[in-house]
């Protein structure tokens, strides 16, 4: 038995085992699907059967077979044309005969205001134009039959028109289709043709193929031929008279790397199937191997080697290594370089406008030579590393320069391979021994005449920073000769990025340099804080420092990180008129001798081996001081003109206050940069920035809170000056305040336990309390004791303060998984469900106390039940209080609302799954609580109404309930009025984003209160009889005559029964003798 019950269990284990394993396997096949398209494909060999149109394909494409030449024996020609052919996200134009192919609809787009009906006809008003985009595939080479001079492929073809987005994916399944929608437009063809090789203009590679499409049809006569796409439904024709025919090189070169193609329909002009020649142009992909040799191009345009170009100041270092083909790859793959406006220039406006050799539209010639959101993206980059004379390192590279005009989708831009007058095709060399890469540019689709090579780009790696040098490459584009037509060198550079200095590169090659520190001197002495309160801050508070136990790079490393700041703000003093957050960034990049981040795991031993920083020296205020760099990004329209700033400075660790000066890239036109004369290396640094960041300590007390002034230096009148700006960041915490909101939360829930064992202590003291006063119990007012039940049931059975809890914050993020698994904090918070629940228990036994009283005093007056005091007009009052106190808090907080709009309050469940609150529900919730301050309403009201003669509340009951209930608004008010990041709402001890935690609120409402004890008091103290002859002795009557109606009984007839251990029998043999009395 035993032996089976091991067989079972082993064998439970193994299917166990296969389970998850073919699980893992599916799963990490299917996540690397997405691959496919990036990787050589091989699809299987085709075969021509017995009617394709292998007839019709010799036919119409007579002319090209018969320049053809036979092929050589060539075992990897199949692999070739399978991987090599292909090409993505080429350009077509179409002629503009009136024919066009498929129509676009730019409707109910974003940043579009009109339709486009037409591939030629975009909006000019919209801020990113169509593009026509086109790829091609070949899906299978007919190997089978073998000819001397052609072979057989097929292959599909997709094109379109898109506003975002590309056509680098294949489309599924082997129907052609049409298919269009608002932004997008795109066309599938399926072709079948012929492969075949030619000598002729130099050599190069055909392909004429026929397709099979569905082509949308056009209104006949018509001035616009595509009326039906209003109601997008499309009426498609089937047509197979489409000719491809796509040339390519034999060899990728500078000047041999274009695919051209043309495809047209062999169908009548009179037929509506036809449709206007359309042009194609890409290049050869990265499968085609690529082939240096314009030794005699690149030499006309570097001698001499290194080419003067004045580009690199004397005190930029510039890197030197053996790794320049591995730093091109990671700073140019899918990065655009930024376009440097033409400030040096000083010549005629289409001169200094022009943007170097590309051949621009009137957008960008808009920007008077700022190039304002023009990119250059270094596309296709072949780097080959070899070994120059001596210690020298070389290299070969080639590259596709290509311009993005603001208008183009960046993204889709990186993916594009035509061809054009905003392209520029370059190959070069770079040495070690000058670190210079020159290269020569060869403008659109070259000719045999090489008449566009004409262009010089010299580019280079710096490995030295400074606040007016940010860039990991930088380069110029100048003309080698007048005879084309000149233009002004343009620069362009690649900023460093400050999320990528967290590498061994950076740490090892990468230095900066200060320049700023006298400037940032004098803003620091004149924004001085007075002595006082400077006096203030360095004696009770303090700010982010240099770790004291740690090593000194290791300490300067966790200062950059807690200087730090990615983090929403707010303009400060805050607005009346809500505006949109924004967000930022500012990234410290070096401070003191630390250039990014220090990786102690690099060097242990010199970790070990360095003395921690107090042992250093004894330093004087000055000393203290720390220079730092760092680079600042806002978001927001309000922001644009400092977008981004890089800064450099001091840091005063005793007033944890940033003195900075700041530098902006200007964006204007050419004309007023160059008039400009105070401008450094083409930057406006004539800014200061003055960042104040919270204290370490006291954040209780202290708002932690970041504040940011940038403020220009220039004068109103100058076209640079802006006006000042101040921010004032959401709360921030430091690495190591972790701990210290957790103490605040656990220190809060402490003060709920003691505050539940207070009210707890209150309640069972009015209950000792009746035991002596049995003739007063009555006179307790059930409305009362309700409030108070009510209150403390909430959170019992609704969850309610769990809603609290988990209110959806727009700015905050959930709790974080240590402070939800805290131990700790699960054993307060049971703590505090069972205090809550002991005092809603006892609460309700004091209401059936009050209850069995006036049911025994009703007993003993059957007749006269007006003599027992009731709670129904008490009720009524109260309700019609609350009602219209109600009413005027949702008018009042709708008058707020108005002015200062506010997002609709959300909350989430244990799910997950986020609720929207209506805002009478939001307010409703705010108003309970209200309510519960208010506990004693209904007693007072009970009381006018009873003319109470006795005393039904202890002190210590109503003073200690009603210090219970002040508690958190005191709280709320002495403490530091920000939010705990950590949590989407503030803490679980107040609430206040609630309108009645506001600091009016939290004085208004403990003073309603203390006025209402104050009333119990008085109407306790006094009898109803002394209180009317003494507000009724003057000229108005303040009180009603007194009445016999609640006079009370003697209460000796059911003081037996309310104590407990007294029979039923004692208890009616006192009511008799009572009774016969």
């Amino acid at each position: 038995m035993k032996i089976l019950l091991l067989f079972v269990y082993l064998w439970s284990l193994l299917g166990l085992f296969l389970f998850f394993f073919s699980s893992f396997t599916i799963s990490y096949t299917t996540a690397f699907q997405g691959f496919e398209a990036s990787k050589p494909q091989d699809y299987p060999s085709v075969t021509f059967k017995d009617g394709d149109r292998l007839d019709e394909v010799k036919r119409e494409c007579k002319s090209f077979m018969s320049s053809a030449s036979e092929l050589k024996p060539d075992d990897n020609r199949v692999h070739r044309i399978k991987n090599e052919l292909p090409f993505l996200n080429g350009d077509w134009v179409q002629e503009g005969g009136g024919a066009p192919l498929i129509p676009f609809v730019d409707i109910n787009m974003p940043n579009s205001s009109s339709s486009t009906h037409l591939p030629n006809k975009n909006s000019s008003s919209s801020t990113r134009h169509p593009l026509n985009l086109i790829s091609f595939w070949v899906t299978g080479v007919d190997s089978a039959h073998p000819s001397q001079k052609v072979v057989g492929v097929t292959g599909m073809l997709y094109m379109g028109i898109t506003r975002n987005g590309s056509f680098a994916y294949k489309p599924y399944g082997e129907n052609a289709e049409f298919q269009m929608w608002p932004g997008r437009s795109q066309l599938t063809i399926f072709f079948q043709g012929i492969y075949m090789e030619t000598e002729k203009n130099g050599g190069g590679r055909v392909m004429c193929l026929l397709g099979n499409a569905m082509l949308p049809a056009r209104q006949p006569d018509s001035t616009d031929p595509w009326v039906w796409v209003n109601y997008y439904r499309p009426t498609l024709l089937q047509d197979d008279q489409i000719l491809l025919v796509l040339h390519y090189p034999k060899t990728l070169t500078l000047t041999t790397r274009a695919i051209r193609g043309e495809m047209k329909s062999l169908n009548q002009k009179s037929n509506i199937k036809f449709f206007d020649k359309v042009q194609i142009y890409s290049q050869l992909g990265p499968y085609a191997n690529y082939e240096f040799g314009s030794t005699q191009l690149v030499s006309k345009a570097c001698e001499p080697y290194p080419y003067p170009d004045g580009l690199i100041d004397d005190g930029i270092d510039i890197y030197r290594g053996s790794e320049l083909c591995g730093i091109l790859q990671r700073f140019t793959s899918g990065e655009a370089f930024s376009i440097v406006p033409n400030w040096k220039c000083n010549g005629s406006g289409d001169y200094c406008r022009k943007l170097g050799p590309f051949m621009t539209g009137s957008e960008i010639n808009s920007t008077e030579g700022g190039f304002k959101n023009v990119r250059l993206l270094m596309q296709d980059v072949r780097c080959e590393p070899r070994k120059g004379q001596g210690n020298d390192n070389v290299a070969r590279v080639s590259a596709v320069f290509r311009a993005v005009p603001p208008f183009e989708n960046p993204y889709t831009a990186v993916e594009r391979t035509g061809l054009s007058n905003m392209t520029l095709t370059a190959e070069g060399i770079w040495s070690s021994s000058n670190g210079q890469l020159c290269m020569v540019g060869c403008i659109g689709l070259v000719g045999a005449e090489l008449d566009g090579c004409n262009s010089r780009i010299c580019s280079y790696v710096p490995i030295s920073f400074s606040i007016t040098q940010r860039s990991i490459i930088l380069g110029s584009i100048s003309i080698i000769s007048n005879k084309t037509g000149s233009f002004f060198p343009l620069s362009f550079e690649r900023i460093m990025q400050p999320s990528e200095l967290w590498d061994q590169f950076s740490a090892s090659h990468l230095s900066y340099k200060y320049s700023k520190f006298n400037q940032a001197g004098a803003v620091l002495e004149r924004n001085q804080p007075s002595n006082f309160r400077a006096a203030f801050k360095k004696s009770f508070l303090k700010y982010p420092k240099l770790e004291d136990s740690s090593g000194f790079l290791v300490s300067l490393s966790v200062l950059s990180e807690d200087l730090t700041l990615h983090v929403s703000a707010i303009p400060d003093p805050i607005p009346k008129v809500r505006r949109q957050r924004t967000s930022v960034q500012m990234d410290v990049i070096s401070l003191g001798p630390l250039f990014g981040h220090y990786w102690s795991s690099e060097n242990d031993s010199s970790v070990k081996g360095e003395i921690p920083f107090q042992a250093k020296t004894e330093s004087t205020e000055r000393q203290l001081l720390l220079n730092v760099s760092a680079q600042l990004t806002l978001s927001g329209k309000l922001y644009s003109n400092v977008s981004m700033l890089f800064l450099e400075g001091l840091y005063d660790p005793t007033t944890g206050k940033m003195y900075l000066i700041g530098c902006r890239d200007v964006r204007a036109s050419w004309k007023i940069l160059f008039e400009s004369m105070d401008l450094e290396a083409g930057l406006d640094c004539l800014i200061e920035v003055i960042v104040e960041f919270p204290p370490t300590t006291a954040r209780w007390l202290v708002s932690p809170m970041a504040k940011i002034s940038i403020s220009s230096q220039r004068n109103e009148d100058d076209p640079l000056y802006f006006s000042q700006i101040k921010l004032m960041t959401l709360p921030i915490l430091y690495r190591k305040q972790r701990e210290d909101i957790l103490s605040r939360k656990g220190v809060e829930g402490i003060l709920r336990i003691l505050t539940l064992s207070m009210a707890i202590s209150c309640i069972l003291s009015q209950l000792f309390y009746i035991r002596e006063k049995l003739d007063a119990v009555p006179y307790i007012s059930l409305v009362m004791l309700g409030v108070q039940a009510l209150g403390y049931s909430i959170p019992l059975i609704t969850g309610a303060e769990a809603l609290f809890r988990q209110m959806a914050s727009e700015s905050y993020e959930s709790p974080s998984y240590d402070l939800e698994k805290n131990q700790w904090f699960h054993v307060i918070d049971y703590t505090v469900k069972i205090l809550i629940l002991v005092a809603f228990l006892l609460t309700l036994r004091l209401c059936q106390k009050v209850w069995k009283s006036r049911i025994r005093l009703l007993t003993r007056t059957p007749l006269e039940p007006g003599r027992v005091p009731s709670d129904k007009k008490c009720l009524l009052i109260n309700l019609i209080i609350h009602m219209v106190g109600f009413i005027i808090v949702l008018i009042v907080h709708a008058i707020n609302a108005s002015q200062r709009p506010l997002p609709p309050q959300q909350y989430m469940d244990r799910r997950g799954n986020i609720y929207a609150l209506w805002e009478w529900e939001t307010t409703l919730e705010e108003y309970v609580g209200l309510v519960q301050d208010f506990f004693l309403l209904p007693q007072i009201v009970g009381n006018y109404l009873w003319q109470i003669q006795c005393t039904p509340l202890r002190k210590v009951y109503y003073v200690g309930i009603t210090v219970v209930r002040l508690l958190p608004h005191v709280y709320d008010y002495i403490r530091a009025p920000v939010s705990n990041p950590y949590f989407s709402e503030e803490y679980e001890f107040v609430n206040p984003s609630l309108d009645f935690y506001s600091k009016f609120g939290d004085i208004a409402i403990p003073v309603t209160a203390v006025v209402l004890a104050i009333i119990v008091y008085i109407q306790q103290r006094w009898s109803y009889e002394k209180l009317s002859q003494t507000l009724n002795s003057r000229p108005h009557k303040l009180l009603p005559l007194g009445s016999r109606v609640y006079e009370r009984l003697p209460s000796m007839s059911f003081e037996a029964e309310l104590v407990s251990g007294v029979n039923d029998s004692e208890a009616h043999g006192v009511s008799e003798r009572m009774s016969n009395d």
